[in-house]
């Protein structure tokens, strides 16, 4: 934003030298402004084709050949690597590394930079943990616009060992996140850090769009361009990693960072979410463009094949309450809103419904599907002719209300629980909204935020679901930022992670709920969607 404060310096002249020295200063920042716009938009738009290219098939196999040709031309050691700036353009803060070692070494790397408030970045890259002698990984977490010493440590089978330093200079960033998070939460004083990345899923804005990852300190060690959209989670199969890049595409990407398959949804939108099934094919949610409503399809993309089959319409299991629903401002048909799938296996899903603040369970989604179970407000679901497939609460624990808007729900499989029995936790927004369903007066639920505005508090939720009798309880809850909209929660290692996404604070918790520490986030728009934590083992780094 432009600086206008000095605007204000000359109001001690009067008259018409005044207004015309005040039309010129608003001129040149007219100007000014205007300029700095343009080369913003020009900026975007290179940034977004880069993406556009990046993301194809011709592009990555250039660049392997081009790999393959140097290679090729020499012999690559210790003393004399093969190093590229993001070749396959799919991480603008790492490098590929290439060479070879006349004796069997496994290989670490520690990137480094002078300044003394950013911390050394150490890994040992997946496969280097073994003593090879041909060596090919991706270094990550290099930080811009400064020198990054990389210095690799080659240790032989006898446990000795010798370094090699190299001084790599990285350029600016693609977007405009920050190289540094505020930390509102001393980390030390409360409790102990997970390993791994912060992985940022949607900070959404309307020109270019990215992923991040943050460390433990909140130091950006990676930008991941996106053709647009965002993308909702990673999956891991096959030493692949998975991730939408557009509203229509998911990439599958191999360790090194190359772009191995692009998946194209066609005239179906993803949304929110995707699962693999038993048979490594994704489950993606999504929005068929051709229909009238939206935000209601669950589609099937064969991993091997790149096909693409509708496996759902939720407007055939909830003709009659669909049929009842009213279209938004905007037009659409948004009735059921689904923005979470997880995969039970059997060919059994469970969904979260933010439009009617529901969890359902679905059976055999690839041949006859029937919802198994709902669980929502009774109130809510009175009347409609489907209030017989809700749980009953069991209070026994103590009184609850249910969720408003929740997200992120996860399935938890516990072997300590009977037969029939298992987890659900999920981030409940405590936001009472339906668009859709507009005379349902939501004030009537105790304790539930009806004011995006004014709301105070969100929760972690934990269920324990009993399908035996058709119960489901509340074991756990706590009170954490409030977010009327999107956000998660992830149980990681032991620890909790919870992004309250419209307020871009996300934080690690202890397994009791205890805030261990927390990061305050500048919003590109108006909200964080996602923030998970991975550890990347046997990807980027060894297991």
């Amino acid at each position: 934003m432009e600086d206008i404060g000095g605007m204000t310096k000359h109001k001690k002249k009067t008259g018409s030298v005044i207004f015309v020295a005040s039309a010129v200063v608003l001129l040149i920042i007219f100007l000014k402004t205007s300029a700095k716009e343009t080369v913003r938009a020009d900026e975007t738009e290179e940034t977004v084709n880069q993406a556009k290219a990046v993301y194809t098939e011709e592009y990555q196999d250039a660049v392997d050949e081009q790999l393959e040709v140097e290679k090729s031309s020499e012999v690559y050691t210790e003393d004399q690597m093969l190093i590229k700036e993001n070749p396959y353009g799919t991480n603008t803060l790492s490098l590929y590394v290439y060479f070879t070692t006349e004796d069997p070494v496994s290989v670490s790397y520690n990137v480094s930079v002078s300044d003394a408030s950013i911390d050394d970045f150490s890994q040992t890259p997946a496969g280097e943990e073994e003593f090879i002698t041909e060596h090919e990984f991706q270094v990550l977490g290099l930080i811009p616009e400064v020198k990054n010493t990389i210095t690799f440590t080659l240790t032989k089978q006898d446990g000795s060992e010798e370094t090699r330093s190299y001084v790599h200079t990285m350029g600016e960033l693609s977007g405009e996140e920050e190289l540094k998070l505020q930390q509102t939460e001393a980390a030390e004083e409360r409790g102990t850090v997970t390993d791994g990345l912060f992985v940022i899923l949607g900070n959404d804005s309307d020109e270019e769009d990215f992923m991040y990852y943050y460390d433990n300190s909140g130091i950006l060690r990676g930008e991941i361009p996106l053709i647009g959209y965002r993308s909702h989670r990673l999956l891991f199969q096959n030493d692949r990693m998975y991730y939408s890049i557009s509203e229509n595409q998911i990439a599958a990407v191999n360790r090194l960072g190359k772009v191995e398959m692009i998946y194209d949804t066609g005239a179906y939108s993803l949304h929110h979410d995707y699962v693999f099934d038993d048979d490594g094919n994704i489950l993606v949610l999504a929005t068929d463009t051709e229909s009238e409503s939206v935000e209601d399809q669950i589609i099937k993309i064969n991993t091997q094949t790149g096909g693409i089959s509708r496996v759902l319409d939720l407007g055939e299991l909830f003709p009659d309450y669909k049929e009842a629903c009213t279209v938004n401002e905007d037009g659409e048909l948004d009735w059921m809103h689904i923005n979470t799938i997880q995969w039970v296996g059997g060919d059994e899903i469970i969904l979260s419904s933010r439009e009617t603040s529901t969890i359902l369970r679905i059976t055999d989604i690839y041949g006859s599907p029937k919802v198994k179970y709902m669980i929502g407000e009774e109130s809510f679901w009175e009347g409609t002719g489907y209030e017989e497939l809700l749980l009953e609460k069991d209070e026994s624990l103590g009184a609850f209300s249910n969720t408003g808007g929740q997200h992120s729900v996860t399935y938890v499989k516990d072997e300590t629980l009977n037969a029939g029995e298992y987890y659900l936790y999920l981030f409940n927004n405590n936001f009472g909204t339906s668009n859709s369903k507009p005379s349902y007066d939501w004030e009537q639920i105790d304790g539930i935020e009806t004011s995006m505005k004014k709301g105070t508090a969100s929760y972690y939720y934990k269920y324990k679901i009993n399908e035996n009798d058709g119960t489901y309880s509340l074991v756990q809850s706590f009170e954490v930022p409030f977010s009327a909209y999107v956000s998660s929660t992830q149980e990681y290692d032991g620890n909790l992670i919870i992004d309250s996404g419209m307020q871009g604070i996300f934080g690690e918790y202890d397994s009791n709920g205890n805030l261990i520490q927390q990061f305050q986030m500048e919003l590109a728009d108006e909200y964080i969607y996602r923030v998970y934590k991975y550890d990347f083992q046997n990807f980027y780094f060894a297991g």
